[in-house]
């Protein structure tokens, strides 16, 4: 079946990833459409990815426009068979309106614009701490929003809603829909390349500059990661195999270390002292943000859940890869991070940033 792959959040981290394991797949795997915001930023994604050697013959760049009643691509992509939706608010200290215009409103377009489109595949990229929360059906009452969003802040609330619209609506509109939840997406394996400072990478940057007083946390306290290479393989495969259909996966490594360990291991790498204290969540919750530097609604993070990877390792074996070795690419991304991350000390951002790491930590400054 030949036809276009719409990747939605093209230029955000995850989806640059994407757009590289699309553009390198067989020339009959059919055309890669990125959907952007502007012309400008359109611009710099093409020149960015030239820069890289990769092929752009069947690339091309459409723009849409976020606020408009429905999306619609045609007739300059009459031809779409796969729809990845990696677009998203990520930031603490959003607005509740904010984080639903993206992660909620922009969601649910997207899906419509799939059921229009009878998309072979709706690839919707969530979060891994979704699945912590209980489900609610939708539409979400305003009492129990406000409960919600009031409780965890607005980033992990809109992308819980978030999660139930598409699912509900997908099932609605008859689309056939695989949702992806990534946990902390850190740089390339090979090369620990990436340019996002959000996050895990944050605490990372100030280990490396000596502001890390203490992790946050319990000795059990674990912050999944994958590396951007391998979640890109696997969204790339996930529209393929008519077996996902219908499915939820958590790609995430479960060999990630403890929190503490983690950080003494980078520590190591950085040649930089590793904090010996560490601060419950439980005073963190209690303790100014102020003093802390961590901020409430990061903590929900904090955690020494599991998570069901089962079904995503079966898949990943199924297709002939799994998740590269975490350790020396935990290594390589905080290398690259500290030699390559702007000179300014890193802050939680207050506003909507249209990126995609579905992760966070709560950092002690």
């Amino acid at each position: 079946m030949t036809g276009s792959t719409v990747v939605f959040g093209a230029t955000g981290f995850i989806g640059r990833g994407l757009l590289r394991e699309l553009l390198t797949a067989p020339a009959d795997d059919g055309r890669v459409v990125a959907v952007v915001r502007s012309a400008e930023s359109g611009i710099r994604l093409r020149e960015r990815l030239a820069g890289e050697g990769l092929p752009l013959d069947r690339l091309s760049i459409h723009l849409f426009d976020p606020g408009a009643a429905a999306i619609t691509l045609e007739p300059a992509v009459p031809d779409v068979r796969d729809v990845h939706n990696l677009a998203a608010a990520f930031a603490f200290g959003m607005t509740p309106e904010a984080a639903r215009a993206v992660n909620v409103v922009l969601a649910e377009k997207i899906t419509r614009f799939a059921a229009t489109v009878h998309a072979r595949r709706l690839v919707h990229v969530s979060g891994y701490r979704v699945g912590a929360h209980p489900a609610r059906p939708v539409p979400w009452p305003p009492r129990h929003r406000r409960r919600v969003y009031g409780r965890l802040g607005a980033y992990e609330a809109s992308k819980i809603e978030a999660d139930a619209v598409v699912r509900a609506l997908a099932a609605e509109l008859d689309v056939p829909l695989t949702v992806v939840n990534p946990g902390t997406v850190i740089g390339d394996s090979r090369t620990g390349e990436a340019d996002q400072y959000l996050g895990l990478a944050d605490l990372v940057l100030q280990l490396s500059r000596g502001q890390l007083r203490a992790v946050p946390g319990s000795r059990g306290t674990v912050l999944p990661v994958v590396t951007v290479d391998h979640l890109a393989r696997f969204l790339a495969l996930v529209p393929r195999d008519p077996g996902a259909a219908g499915e939820a996966y958590w790609v995430l490594d479960d060999e990630t270390p403890p929190l503490p360990e983690l950080v003494a291991l980078l520590a190591d790498e950085l040649g930089v002292p590793a904090p010996r204290r560490r601060v419950p969540v439980a005073a963190l919750r209690v303790l100014p943000e102020r003093l802390t530097g961590a901020q409430k609604e990061t903590l929900s993070f904090l955690s020494a859940d599991t998570y069901p990877t089962a079904s995503a390792t079966a898949f990943a074996r199924r297709h002939g890869f799994g998740h590269p070795p975490v350790r020396p690419a935990l290594r390589r991304w905080a290398k690259h991070l500290a030699a390559h991350a702007p000179d300014a000390p890193t802050r939680q951002p207050r506003g909507p940033r249209n990126i995609d790491d579905a992760g966070s930590s709560a950092l002690i400054r």
